[in-house]
């Protein structure tokens, strides 16, 4: 597309399979061959699911969230690792202090994405740059989306995989996305994408052509105007570096067998109670709200909280609490899933 004025551009990295690529990178006599990582990494193991898989998987119709018995049919040759989040921590950390080089402001979205606030006339060799440094210091392959705010750079980065480069502004916002369906906007999933289609509004032209005021009546004042907002390519254009800071933490268990003993179920989540409270600790955290989830069958998730009188990382206090909450669920149906989570005080 050729260069520009000296102007500011947000970027939008994200690295190609991240999960599947780090599992490759240990393992490289897997390359070219079908990979799922996920859970123990035994597919036979029921309530497990796919973290990700390689493109090769992917042709088989394998993707993320999949049960991976459901994989094991689908693709019984395939090879089957397990989940390694420390892992894929480290090789994240190792991508983002890459990027910190460059003369950019840097927001970290996750394990394997980052936005970028960039002044440049000429973004396109900026992102190249970012590519082969990434490639180079990690062995990790990255897309980059170019836009003028962050929507139009996250999409972009979708339509440069893999390890591509594209803009997508709002010069060619119309041209680009205009014959797309709804849901292929950031923010617009399938259930409000049938929602619209029922209202007649198929594809993106549609919907930024659509009335606010009739949107807002259908969808509330705040998302129906947002989605025809998200149509016309606007976004928020600020890169907000300061670190993410976690406002709580959870820990909980699938079971392979369903409970339906009540000293099977205590005994699960104190363990968890106690976990949470050491995660805390570990985190120089300080615990001001308990939350218990049960998911029982068939499929009916429930969550009850309580609020702690003062703020602590005592495991005796968390675990009485959350022993407590327990007793306000209704435990009459087999359960499948038990969690705990906690908020945190947050600094400042």
């Amino acid at each position: 597309m050729g260069t520009t004025s000296t102007r500011d551009w947000i970027l939008h990295v994200d690295l190609d399979q991240f999960i599947a690529a780090v599992e490759l990178l240990r393992h490289p006599e897997l390359r070219g061959i079908p990979v799922v990582v996920g859970g123990s990494g035994d597919p036979t193991q029921p309530r497990t699911v796919a973290a990700t898989a390689t493109y090769e998987a992917r042709e088989h119709g394998i993707h993320s969230g999949m049960p991976l018995r459901t994989a094991l049919r689908r693709c019984p040759e395939a090879v089957f690792l397990p989940s390694d989040p420390p892992a894929y921590e480290a090789a994240s950390e190792r991508v983002m202090a890459v990027l910190r080089e460059f003369p950019v402001r840097v927001e970290i979205w996750g394990w394997d994405e980052a936005f970028l606030g960039a002044t440049t006339d000429n973004p396109e060799a900026l992102a190249a740059d970012l590519r082969q440094a990434v490639r180079a210091r990690t062995d990790l392959d990255c897309s980059v989306g170019i836009g003028d705010n962050k929507h139009q750079a996250k999409l972009a980065s979708g339509l440069a995989k893999p390890a591509g480069i594209y803009r997508l502004t709002s010069d060619n916002w119309a041209e680009v996305m205009y014959d797309r369906p709804t849901d292929a906007l950031w923010g617009i999933g399938a259930r409000i994408s049938r929602k619209l289609a029922a209202l007649g509004l198929h594809t993106v032209a549609q919907l930024a052509a659509a009335d606010p005021a009739d949107l807002a009546s259908r969808f509330g004042p705040t998302n129906g105007p947002w989605y025809r907002y998200l149509a016309l390519g606007k976004g928020e254009a600020e890169v907000v570096t300061t670190p993410w800071i976690a406002r709580g933490h959870s820990r909980e268990t699938t079971f392979t067998h369903d409970l339906t003993d009540r000293a099977d179920l205590t005994r699960h989540l104190t363990a968890l109670a106690e976990q949470v409270a050491h995660d805390a600790t570990a985190a120089g955290r300080e615990i001001t709200l308990v939350r218990v989830k049960i998911r029982s069958t068939p499929f009916l998730t429930r969550t009850r909280q309580s609020k702690l009188p003062h703020p602590t990382t005592d495991p005796d206090t968390v675990t009485r609490t959350a022993l407590a909450i327990l007793d306000r669920h209704d435990l009459t149906r087999p359960i499948r899933l038990v969690g705990v989570s906690v908020d945190y005080t947050m600094p400042g």
